[in-house]
């Protein structure tokens, strides 16, 4: 069952749900601000992966078309360059809960992907450069290494 969305995910201007906000309360992830941003803001405190899973943020970069970002989140893997997300304001004031996403980065890494875009019933063309995905789990801390003792002689 997805979550009922609560009146902070909504932007003030026109009452529509907003990409940032909703991924927030759907992951839980602690990042504000412009979507692009959350991949800088996660550094260090979140993994980064460049495969998706299910539960992990997708962080598409700044662009003319999308002067904040854009940020999505994985419902199903389908496959090595599919996927499904459910995101906020792809299409203007609705909340999409299976959009395909489609990686068609030369390399197979997801830093360029394409979007299905409703209106048309199909897969957009536009490209839109991607960071990867932020997964909704702390980056390991690691103990200190031990202390190198001097040598006795």
């Amino acid at each position: 069952m997805l979550p009922l969305v609560l009146p902070w995910a909504l932007a003030a201007c026109g009452g529509g749900p907003q990409c940032a906000p909703y991924a927030r309360q759907v992951t839980g992830l602690p990042l504000y601000g412009p979507a692009a941003g959350w991949w800088r803001q996660s550094d260090g405190r979140f993994v980064h992966a460049s495969r998706p899973a299910p539960g992990a943020v997708l962080v598409f970069r700044a662009t003319r078309r999308l002067p904040d970002g854009h940020v999505s989140v994985v419902r199903r893997v389908l496959g090595p360059r599919e996927i499904l997300v459910e995101q906020a304001n792809w299409e203007p004031g609705r909340i999409d809960h299976a959009s395909p996403v489609l990686d068609v980065s030369p390399g197979n890494d997801w830093s360029q992907v394409r979007v299905w875009w409703r209106p048309a019933h199909s897969i957009g063309q536009t490209l839109y450069p991607s960071y990867g995905f932020i997964l909704p789990v702390p980056v390991p801390v690691l103990p200190p290494l031990p202390r190198r003792s001097e040598a006795i002689g």
